[in-house]
């Protein structure tokens, strides 16, 4: 389902990443990364709609994703987790590093986010988040 702007993202919830600007998906399989020969992570799918290997489990620590926390992404189906190292590409983007699926994890597995929008949490998220029952 698609997520409603401003809905939190639980930790363990499963995900897909879409691209904005090409309407692909995050997606990785069992095939060998060019550089690293780690697992490859591509792009996949048109508008957002994918298959199974698009899904990826948010890891993280809490209940929900804080905009200012550290992240995993591990893909549900091969168990990796999304990482980058220092490999580059020379083309097509000179500089690039390559993004790979890693089967254990470590520091080149962590994500943050550094910029984007900011979107107030739903009524509903409120509600459950400060609700005490008497």
């Amino acid at each position: 389902a698609v997520c409603e702007r401003g809905t939190p993202v639980r930790c363990g919830q499963a995900i897909r990443l879409t691209h904005l600007g090409t309407g692909r998906n995050l997606h990785s399989h069992r095939f060998a990364s060019p550089l690293s020969g780690n697992q490859e992570v591509s792009a996949f799918g048109e508008a957002g709609e994918g298959d199974y290997l698009d899904d990826w489990t948010v890891v993280c620590s809490g209940t929900y994703w804080a905009r200012d926390g550290e992240v995993r992404f591990q893909h549900t189906s091969t168990d990796v987790f999304l990482s980058v190292t220092g490999e580059q590409y020379g083309r097509p983007i000179h500089g690039q590093k390559e993004v790979h699926g890693m089967a254990a994890s470590s520091q080149n597995n962590y994500w943050k986010v550094m910029e984007g929008i900011f979107m107030q949490p739903t009524e509903v998220f409120k509600a459950e988040r400060y609700h005490a029952e008497l």
